[in-house]
């Protein structure tokens, strides 16, 4: 059994930027402090993941997640009806969210949910602040479902596990997004599609796959400023900014990393591409990235954010 010090010690753990496993009734989810963006590029780099695909932001109870978007009315039935569970809600993020761009890859949603697990509310209670728990795996890998297969995996990756035994639902949470163009199913999970729509009044799209992506389970878009972006830049042009990677020189105020420290950058990267673009400024230059890392990640990101836009 989990025990209070054990809870006490893993919400230290997360406000002091390092990786916590512990038991949903979904999955075990690999926790991190949401407002923290390098304990949230700890996240990616642990898992390997190929790409910043947006994660969930976990709270401990529905008035913490208001507190982070803008819920419609049909957004708050879902919650209200299914909460605590296995479904998670993707609407506006607040003005004044605290959840780091790069947990919603600098989309201006954020996907939210309370989980059902004692554990894991105990803990989310404890740590004080939301917390991305993408599934505690290598990326690509299954899903684990009890402590020993979060263990097998990521061993020293994580300061805790948290052991809350077998997860009952055994498969992610249901996603469902509630923004503009009303409610879509983005993932199939834990609550069926019907159970929604019986909340809801009436039948939901089905968006499995996105040019947009306001959740995991999503094919990847790019994040594009309004700014044109030019890649391996080892300078600026005229009438260009420039986001270099290292120290600062004579070319401009932005570096992802003045160390050159690749989570660094990760955690910088949604936040400056969105400062410079309200520069107004209409080409940004790039300095290289590593290729390696978190450094594949980052280059991946920056490739969608410089592709040709459709007119």
């Amino acid at each position: 059994m989990v025990s209070h010090t054990d809870i006490e010690a893993a919400a230290q753990a997360l406000r002091e930027g390092r990786l916590v496993a512990f038991p949903t009734e979904t999955v075990y989810g690999l926790g991190a402090d949401a407002t923290n963006g390098e304990a949230v590029a700890r996240v990616y780099a642990a898992k390997g993941r190929p790409s910043f695909n947006p994660l969930i932001a976990h709270v401990p109870d529905a008035e913490a997640a208001f507190a982070l978007g803008d819920f419609s009315a049909e957004a708050r039935a879902l919650a209200r009806a299914f909460w605590p569970g296995p479904l998670s809600l993707v609407v506006p993020r607040a003005p004044d969210c605290p959840v780091s761009l790069l947990a919603s890859s600098g989309l201006d949603s954020i996907a939210i949910r309370v989980p059902s697990h004692p554990v894991a509310l105990e803990l989310l209670k404890a740590a004080g602040r939301p917390v991305v728990a993408p599934s505690a795996n290598p990326s690509g890998k299954i899903s684990p479902t009890t402590a020993d297969h979060v263990r097998r995996h990521l061993k020293d990756k994580v300061a805790a596990v948290l052991d809350g035994g077998r997860c009952k639902v055994g498969v992610e949470s249901t996603v469902v997004s509630v923004l503009a163009d009303g409610p879509k199913l983005l993932r199939h999970g834990g609550i069926p599609r019907a159970e929604i729509e019986k909340v809801l009044g009436h039948a939901i799209a089905v968006e499995s796959h996105s040019e947009r992506p306001h959740a995991p389970g999503q094919l990847l878009s790019h994040y594009a400023p309004h700014a044109e972006l030019r890649l391996n830049a080892d300078a600026p042009r005229a009438g260009e900014a420039y986001l270099g990677f290292g120290p600062l020189h004579a070319h401009g105020t932005w570096t992802l990393s003045a160390t050159g420290d690749l989570v660094e950058a990760a955690a910088s990267l949604f936040r400056l591409l969105h400062e410079i673009d309200a520069t107004g400024v209409a080409r940004i230059a790039v300095a290289p990235i590593p290729h390696h890392g978190l450094g594949e990640a980052i280059n991946d990101r920056l490739l969608r954010a410089a592709a040709p836009r459709n007119a």
